[in-house]
């Protein structure tokens, strides 16, 4: 890769016919949609397979037909409105939610730059369309659709979708920081913020390789930032029922569920863009055949990156428990942030050196990305890790201890133990009372004198 600034042209774009770009827009959409739907469907049969379960087989052939059912059946739902909502920003915030998920694939490169692909007669590239600023288009785009879930929560006009609001407008400036901080290692070192420039410049090597630490920094936060397991905080069904969404139904809360995944799918074809090469075909195809990085092929190898990454989401989804919103908060402010601001330095004072025509700049970059991503992954790995707790003497028992002295009930601390419960005696236990007095045994010996007198 050339030390200086990549050049960037993309005099390619914009020369389209307008029904060329009309086709270019339902081939995104259509991707997207597509995409989910068989998503959901692999979503569930991995799970069950990790499971030992079999998942969807009744719709279609192998249960392939399950999301298309599962949408059709929310469309035919009762479509409710709580009465104590904001009817306006109730009904938008699906909307917002939605509608700037599809936007993002917009500035995502299928195939290369070039006029490599012939539709209808016209040569034109595999890309809607490209921008300068293209990644701060998807930083921002992706900003816009958290407003959905946070109006949502607000506007349903109950606690815990509020809750769920609050916790993902939290999760959003905590995860956005660090992710910005990754995507920022990316633009120092390719010289561009457009998409397509930094798969070009990725053609000897792939950023996976080069920038280790902000592949794992963005491979977090992504995770977070669409609200998955184990960061699905915002719709916590334990303790939120269902979180912003729960006074939502029909095809509100569809769209909710297709942002979900939408989401999933932009932002796996993002990190494919920045670290994985892009359209480029893996290293062993590219060295013995010529054309693999040229025609339709490149769409090949995108998807199957695409797939891999949300094979990914499942994987961890069937695997890792919800963390505790602590445990959250801790991995993005005091892990996260600190690690992507001390990798962005060394990225930036590598590339100073290599404007400078340093040869050990590479080899300075390998070492310290090595020692973050080891660094980085331990403190995840303890995140998630139980720590032996040591065995501690029981705490002596207070004197007293009264779990109603406050006048409503105080569960124990470590060490103490609550009063004995009274239990009711067994039947067979309980003395005989009658009205005439304590002694049982005379007033039963009277009794049955007084019978046999009669």
């Amino acid at each position: 890769m050339s030390p200086y600034l990549a050049a960037e042209d993309l005099s390619m774009f914009g020369r389209d016919p307008w029904w060329l770009v009309v086709v270019k827009a339902v081939f995104c959409f259509a991707f997207l949609m597509v995409t989910v739907l068989f998503s959901i469907v692999w979503e569930r049969k991995v799970v069950a397979w990790m499971q030992l379960r079999i998942g969807p087989n009744r719709h279609g052939p192998w249960g392939m037909l399950q999301s298309l059912a599962d949408g059709i059946k929310l469309m035919l739902k009762e479509d409710v409105i709580v009465k104590r909502a904001d009817k306006v920003v109730y009904v938008l915030a699906p909307i917002v939610a939605a509608i700037p998920a599809f936007m993002a694939i917009a500035v995502i490169p299928f195939g290369p730059a070039g006029n490599e692909i012939s539709i209808f007669g016209h040569r034109t590239t595999m890309q809607l369309t490209d921008l300068p600023i293209a990644m701060l288009y998807i930083l921002a785009v992706a900003s816009v659709g958290i407003y959905g879930i946070v109006l949502a929560g607000w506007s349903s006009g109950s606690t815990y979708p509020l809750l769920g609001g609050l916790r993902s407008c939290a999760q959003m400036i905590s995860y956005e920081i660090a992710m910005g901080a990754a995507f920022a290692s990316v633009f120092l070192y390719s010289g561009s913020m457009s998409t397509s420039t930094i798969v070009e410049q990725q053609h000897d090597r792939w950023y996976i390789l080069l920038l280790p630490v902000s592949f794992i920094l963005y491979i977090v936060t992504m995770v977070g930032e669409t609200n998955r397991a184990p960061f699905d905080m915002p719709e916590s069904e334990g303790d939120l029922v269902g979180g912003f969404n729960t006074e939502y139904s029909s095809i509100k809360f569809a769209m909710f569920m297709l942002a979900e995944y939408v989401n999933m799918v932009t932002v796996s074809a993002v990190s494919t863009t920045l670290f994985l090469g892009g359209w480029r075909a893996p290293w062993p195809i590219s060295t013995f055949w010529e054309g693999a990085n040229h025609g339709w092929w490149p769409l090949l190898w995108f998807v199957i990156k695409v797939q891999l990454l949300l094979f990914f989401f499942i994987w961890l989804r069937g695997t890792l428990p919800r963390v505790r919103y602590d445990q959250l908060m801790k991995l993005g402010w005091k892990v996260l942030i600190p690690v992507s601001v001390v990798w962005l330095m060394l990225v930036a004072t590598v590339r100073a050196l290599r404007n400078e025509n340093y040869d050990f700049a590479d080899i300075a970059l390998y070492i310290a990305g090595g020692v973050l991503a080891l660094l980085l992954l331990s403190f995840i790995v303890d995140m998630f890790r139980e720590k032996a707790r040591e065995s501690e003497q029981p705490a002596a028992q207070p004197a007293g201890f009264d779990p109603m002295a406050g006048g409503f009930p105080v569960p124990p601390l470590p060490g103490q133990e609550l009063p004995p419960v009274p239990r009711r005696s067994p039947r067979r236990e309980r003395e005989l009372i009658v009205s005439g007095g304590s002694d049982t045994a005379s007033d039963g010996s009277s009794d049955g004198k007084e019978a046999s007198d009669g």
